[in-house]
């Protein structure tokens, strides 16, 4: 059985056949998933010998149609296609530069049935997977950063939306730090009454303010160290 038939069976028996009743007449999940894998290997570029680069950051971009389809299925939609990339560049032995990430947006010009995939390489922290989201404006965005605690790093926010959201090098955590001074499953962020942050048996530590910790209460403008990567805790 091939990756897209697994792809797809996974996704049909985690939304009960949702997404094969629904999706007859307009943009199936698997034809994203395969335009996925197209984009990956029309955009490899062999940097050495054994070691082959692809993009690591995807949009689509869908029709008002089919985005709002979609947009009834977000998570397991879009975990399930950041799953599908990963299991396809390992496959293929391709190399990431950064974590995946997967946008959906909705474009006004496009007819139901049509979407675009458009690709890069990204180095450094990336959410591995990311919720299908419109266009931003300045209205949104302004929310988003100001209601809701958040990492910040350099010039990327990452929404602290879940009860735990896990940091680390693998490619089944939430937000994924590519950084070789990173374990795979590094530390943890438990969001309730406090925001707590617990470092999970890491090899190298976990860092806040520049003392080390094994479980802490995070406070605004903490500064938290995993490796050699810094990032900043907003309280929202």
């Amino acid at each position: 059985m091939g990756l897209l038939d697994r792809f797809e069976q996974r996704l049909d028996r985690m939304v009960n056949g949702a997404f094969a009743r629904a999706f007859k007449a307009e943009v199936q999940p698997v034809e994203i998933a395969a335009a996925l894998q197209r984009e990956m290997t029309d955009h490899a570029a062999v940097v050495s010998r054994g070691r082959t680069v692809v993009p690591n950051v995807y949009s689509v971009d869908l029709s008002p149609h089919d985005f709002e389809r979609l947009s009834v299925h977000k998570d397991t939609l879009t975990n399930e296609l950041g799953s599908m990339v990963n299991e396809f560049a390992e496959e293929q032995r391709y190399t990431f530069l950064g974590g995946t990430q997967i946008t959906l947006r909705r474009d006004e010009a496009l007819e139901t049935g049509l979407f675009r995939v458009h690709s890069e390489s990204k180095a450094g922290v990336a959410s591995t997977h990311q919720s299908i989201q419109a266009p931003a404006t300045a209205s949104t965005s302004s929310a988003t950063g100001s209601g809701q605690p958040r990492l910040v790093t350099d010039d990327t926010t990452h929404p602290l939306g879940r009860a735990v959201t896990r940091l680390g090098r693998g490619t089944d955590v939430d937000i994924r730090v590519d950084d070789p001074g990173v374990s795979r499953h590094h530390a943890e962020i438990l969001l309730g009454r406090e925001v707590v942050l617990r470092d999970l048996r890491s090899t190298n530590g976990t860092y806040v303010d520049g003392v080390q910790v094994g479980e802490v209460v995070l406070s605004e403008g903490n500064v938290i160290q995993i490796g050699a990567t810094r990032l900043t805790f907003r309280a929202g």
